[in-house]
């Protein structure tokens, strides 16, 4: 089934990237496009793929005032309940505001092949987003926050997920080194995915990206997380990615 959802993954990338390389209709209409090819697909520190590769794209689209939308595809290990595609559609705003880089939003998470498997089962949600941006000398540094409220996909109850980002480019170099915190709190923190009651964990990493040139990116991160009791949920992991983007 998993070679079958990547197939059809990759038809639709092939199918998005040609439609970005068109000139838009709208002249004041910015789109762009990536695609991805990742080791393991990591969602907050827990992997979604039991620690296999991922294939991964999306397409935005953005106007000059700061509004947003678009939509990006993994293909995941989902099981019986996920399924083996997660897709996720969104719209917001971005834009600088007294100095600094604002970011709002509503992302809504959705899983089309989990119908196929247990069709009765609710999986799909909503989870609004905000997050600011600044740099600290020669550092960017962003602090943001995600909340998903009381949904049936949740087991009817919430989520907060707090995280802060660092990230330096080296100077006269193609290398970008980052970093990563996060805190969860609620329905999807890491032991209550793996079937334990703590409602709570973090996930933390660090990682290097190489600039081949504008488009072409390779990069290697290490993720860990606490606060799970099932060790496959997080096994200590260094994955790589090599990542398109038009």
């Amino acid at each position: 089934m998993l070679t079958s959802v990547r197939s059809l993954m990759a038809a639709t990338i092939l199918a998005t990237s040609a439609f970005v390389a068109a000139p838009a209709a709208a002249q004041d209409i910015e789109l762009s496009g990536n695609v991805a090819l990742v080791s393991d697909y990591r969602f907050r520190g827990v992997s979604l793929t039991d620690g296999d590769i991922a294939l991964q794209g999306g397409i935005d689209a953005a106007l000059p005032s700061g509004f947003y939308a678009g939509t990006w595809a993994s293909s995941i290990s989902g099981g019986s309940e996920y399924g083996e595609l997660e897709l996720d559609v969104y719209g917001g705003w971005s834009g600088d505001v007294g100095g600094v880089s604002l970011d709002v939003g509503l992302l809504y998470y959705l899983y089309p092949t989990d119908r196929e498997f247990t069709p009765d089962t609710d999986t799909d949600y909503f989870e609004p987003y905000a997050s600011i941006g600044t740099t600290l000398g020669p550092v960017g540094a962003t602090l943001g926050a995600a909340y998903a409220w009381k949904q049936d996909s949740l087991g009817g109850t919430d989520n907060l997920y707090i995280y802060t980002d660092f990230e330096l480019a080296v100077p006269d170099s193609p290398i970008t080194l980052s970093a990563h915190l996060g805190y969860t709190d609620g329905a999807l923190a890491p032991d209550i995915l793996a079937g334990g009651t703590d409602r709570t964990g973090f996930d933390y990493g660090v990682g290097a990206s190489y600039a081949v040139n504008d488009s072409l990116s390779l990069s290697v991160n290490y993720v860990d997380t606490e606060g799970a009791n099932v060790e496959d949920f997080t096994d200590t992991g260094i994955f790589f990615t090599i990542g398109y983007s038009m």
